[in-house]
């Protein structure tokens, strides 16, 4: 009898406020832009990608080829998708 695997989608586990929220800040945190994005787009889709494009007024597969591990996301459209997520962007300093 053989095991029956299939690949790990992070997407599945962010199903509520505070994973989400930890699994962002740890993007954040680590500074790596590809991550980062690759983050929004993970928290985009298990949210669903259809609502966030209708909220954002960005196609669906604009959203996903932007967020993908070979995409590179504008600025507007990070801004735009964080939003529709329910968060914000924000500045703070570095700890000294």
């Amino acid at each position: 009898m053989s095991v029956q695997t299939k690949p790990f989608d992070v997407a599945e586990v962010l199903v509520d406020e505070d994973r989400i929220v930890a699994y962002l800040e740890e993007a954040f945190a680590d500074g790596d832009p590809a991550f980062i994005a690759s983050a929004i787009g993970d928290v985009a889709r298990a949210r669903s990608m259809t609502a966030i494009a209708r909220e954002t007024g960005l196609a669906r597969e604009t959203l996903y080829q932007a967020f993908s591990p070979e995409g590179n996301p504008t600025l507007a459209t990070v801004t735009a998708v964080v939003k529709a997520l329910g968060f914000q962007l924000s500045i703070k300093p570095l700890a000294a």
